[in-house]
C-alpha cells in the first residue's frame, strides 16, 4: 500500500520578499509626503527583517502600509511581519524593526499535531525539527488535513510542501 505525505512549513519565498522589498523602495522613492524626509528602510542582516526609519509614527506606519500592500499583491502572507516591536526615537529621527516569521517551533508545532490528532485520528504527523511531516494511505485525507489547517486562523504563515 503506497504512503502519500507533505510537509506543513512555516516559511516564506525569499525571492518573492526581494520583489516586494524593491516596489516598496520604489514607492517611498516616489512618494510626494516622503520627498526630502527619512523615510526608508535597511534590510538586516541575512535578511531576517527590515529596519524602517522615519522622521514620525505616521511615516513609519505608511511604509508598514505600503509593505503589506505590496506583499499582497505579490502573494505573500501578511502573517510573516511581526510588527510587534516598538518604535525607537533617537534625535530627529525613529526606527522600528520589522522581524520575518520563519520556522515552527516546538510550542507551535505540537499545536498543528494535535489538530490533526483530533480531527483525522488515522492520519500520522511527525515534528521533524522545523517542519511536520504528514502522512496517510489515503490523498483524500491529507487534502482535508490541508483544507483544516488552511481554516485555522494561526499567527503564522503556514505552507504545504513535499507533497508524495
Amino acid at each position: 500500500m503506497a504512503l502519500f505525505s507533505f510537509d506543513i512549513v512555516s516559511d516564506y519565498d525569499k525571492h518573492e520578499m526581494d520583489n516586494v522589498l524593491d516596489q516598496t523602495r520604489r514607492e517611498i522613492a516616489s512618494r510626494y509626503d516622503f520627498k526630502g524626509t527619512n523615510a526608508n528602510f535597511e534590510i538586516l542582516g541575512d535578511k531576517k527583517g527590515l529596519k524602517i526609519i522615519g522622521d514620525n509614527d505616521y511615516q513609519i506606519d505608511a511604509i508598514i502600509d505600503i509593505l503589506r500592500k505590496k506583499s499582497a499583491a505579490r502573494g505573500v502572507s501578511q502573517k510573516v511581519f511581526n510588527t510587534s516591536n516598538d518604535t525607537v526615537t533617537s534625535g530627529m529621527s525613529m526606527t522600528k524593526e520589522v522581524l520575518f516569521k520563519s520556522g515552527l517551533d516546538q510550542e507551535k508545532a505540537k499545536k498543528i499535531t494535535k489538530l490533526i490528532r483530533d480531527h483525522f485520528p488515522k492520519v500520522k504527523s511527525q515534528i521533524q525539527g522545523q517542519e511536520i511531516r504528514v502522512s496517510s494511505p489515503k490523498k483524500d485525507e491529507l487534502q482535508a488535513v490541508m483544507a483544516l489547517i488552511k481554516e485555522q486562523d494561526f499567527d503564522f504563515p503556514l505552507n504545504f510542501t513535499n507533497f508524495r
